[in-house]
């Protein structure tokens, strides 16, 4: 069987961690749970608008594929990860709904595997592909915010 190596398989990895430390040490209240649900909502919202900015450009959102155009405005203007930036994000939201403040230590592991396994190879695709483009998108633009 062929493993999935994608973004969304290691968000799930570590949400399945968040759920499981739900009552490892339990801290929250009805405003956490709330700001949680807020931050899914925000990070999903991401994502598609993401998506869909990329689906406009014709270019892919699978990791490891070629890309075919750079795509630089919109939410990409202000972060060249947005969807990584919002997978952080939902990881963070899950935390605070389910109130496992020990999950949060997950969420700096997640975006360091993240960045390690898949933004250095995709930065490395985009700049061999766009060259001086990238250059200068990166000089206006950071990896996460």
């Amino acid at each position: 069987m062929k493993r999935i190596d994608l973004p969304p398989v290691w968000l799930a990895f570590c949400a399945l961690g968040v759920w499981l430390s739900r009552g490892i040490l339990t801290a929250g209240t009805a405003v956490t749970v709330g700001i949680g649900t807020a931050l899914i909502v925000l990070g999903l919202v991401m994502m598609a608008i993401a998506v869909l900015t990329m689906a406009r450009r014709h270019t892919t959102v699978i990791p490891h594929r070629e890309p075919s155009a750079l795509v630089s405005h919109g939410i990409f203007a202000w972060s060249r990860n947005p969807i990584y930036l919002a997978d952080a994000i939902v990881l963070v939201g899950l935390c605070l709904r389910w109130q496992a403040p020990l999950g949060l230590l997950l969420v700096p592991v997640f975006i360091w595997w993240i960045a390690r396994h898949f933004i250095v190879a995709e930065e490395a695709r985009l700049r061999a592909a766009f060259g001086t483009a990238f250059a200068h998108y990166v000089q206006r633009t950071r990896r996460w915010l």
